[in-house]
């Protein structure tokens, strides 16, 4: 189509035909005008970009054309025309929702636009047909921060630039809206909590964490909660550690993640979810080779144990006791050297003092302390003086250390 004004009026008289015809399906002649107009001057294409998609539902017959133009508009060289054209995607979709999931994901994809006026064109878009339906908006949103191997169409540097902007755009434009855009709140609270849990495979320990920020402000698990709601943060927490996996002493990501998450499930035991999972995998697979861990992680590991030591219950203090003992023993030295780790002492008495608490009888066979609680497991008729010397003395020793500071 020539740059002309002719053209251009041409346009406008396709347009108003449409707008004041009863039957629109009738003027075919005047909308396939229209998608033309979609390869013609630049204004002709700006003007094209707002008539295909207000029309476009009355003429199913040339959706796949009417759609590839338009998205030929958004590939544009002028700014301004991609711009009006990404102002009319979500008139696509609004009384023909099954193109919804598709101009979600284009939107996702165009969230990498480097002109302002452009990307925020996109954004605008974007919370509209999330308001138009927030369910397929979503999980078509969450599809576009899954795994790479869903996107072979994609390289790599594509699909990671885009994962980033979906997810800076749910982080700072999506979730502080939860109370406006998760309506019904349970069934919407219930649905992104199942398409974050869906996608937590290649995750960043930041993102991680701002997903599990999410998550604990929904209703969903707000302090009304029942423990085992909350115990579902904790299973969520307890995939990205990684617990079923076997530790190695040199991988230094899987202790860090270890930590981190291990830190990040502990207030959710004061609320009664159970923590036995993350202690049994210390107990077993990190106390054993406590000795070989980087020094920088040490200490991490022990403040969070005796914090999670509150909150153990009876089974879990009595398998993790002898190890916590046998550990003391370590730091507290019968003898004179250069340097007591007074820090590390300190967490694994904290932590002694809370499993003791729990399971008394399993003291007199650790450390000749008798407590009697009627169970054959007092073990009262056997003689532990030499573990109650032994961890005595330690005691005596490090006290008198501690007095020469």
């Amino acid at each position: 189509m020539a740059d002309t004004t002719d053209d251009i009026e041409k346009l406008y008289e396709y347009g108003e035909r449409l707008n004041e015809a009863k039957d629109k399906s009738q003027h075919r002649q005047d909308y396939e005008g229209i998608i033309a107009a979609a390869n013609g001057s630049v204004k002709a294409k700006q003007l094209a970009a707002q008539l295909i998609p207000k029309f476009f539902k009355f003429f199913p017959q040339l959706e796949a054309q009417a759609l590839d133009e338009h998205f030929n508009l958004i590939e544009d060289d002028q700014l301004g025309v991609r711009v009006q054209a990404i102002r009319g995607l979500p008139l696509f979709c609004k009384d023909t929702p099954e193109h919804l999931s598709k101009i979600v994901d284009i939107l996702g994809q165009l969230l990498v636009a480097g002109e302002n006026v452009e990307r925020d064109a996109v954004h605008k878009a974007l919370m509209t047909v999330l308001r138009q339906d927030v369910k397929t908006s979503l999980t078509a949103l969450f599809k576009r921060i899954g795994s790479i191997e869903d996107r072979s169409a994609e390289d790599l540097s594509t699909w990671e630039s885009i994962r980033e902007k979906v997810l800076l755009f749910l982080r700072d434009k999506v979730f502080p809206l939860k109370m406006e855009l998760l309506v019904p709140q349970e069934l919407m609270e219930r649905h992104i909590t199942t398409l974050v849990k869906q996608n937590l495979q290649d995750v960043t320990a930041d993102e991680f964490k701002m997903f599990m920020d999410f998550l604990k402000s929904l209703s969903l698990f707000g302090h009304k909660a029942p423990a085992e709601r909350i115990q579902e943060l904790v299973e969520i927490i307890e995939g990205q550690a990684d617990l079923d996996a076997q530790f190695d002493v040199s991988d230094a990501d899987h202790i860090k993640r270890f930590i981190l998450c291990l830190s990040m499930a502990f207030p959710f035991f004061k609320r009664g979810a159970s923590g036995s999972k993350f202690l049994n995998y210390l107990n077993k697979q990190i106390m054993p080779v406590f000795d070989k861990l980087p020094e920088q992680w040490k200490l991490d590991l022990l403040k969070n144990l005796a914090e999670c030591s509150l909150y153990a219950i009876t089974q879990d203090s009595r398998q993790l006791l002898p190890s916590v003992v046998q550990l003391l023993k370590k730091y507290m030295v019968r003898r004179k050297i250069e340097e007591i780790n007074y820090t590390c002492i300190e967490c694994l008495l904290y932590t002694f003092h809370h499993l003791a608490h729990k399971t008394p009888n399993a003291t007199n066979s650790l450390c000749g302390y008798k407590i009697v609680t009627g169970q054959p497991s007092d073990r009262l008729g056997e003689d532990f003086s030499e573990q109650y010397k032994d961890f005595t003395e330690r005691c005596i020793y490090l006290f008198f250390y501690s007095l020469m500071l």
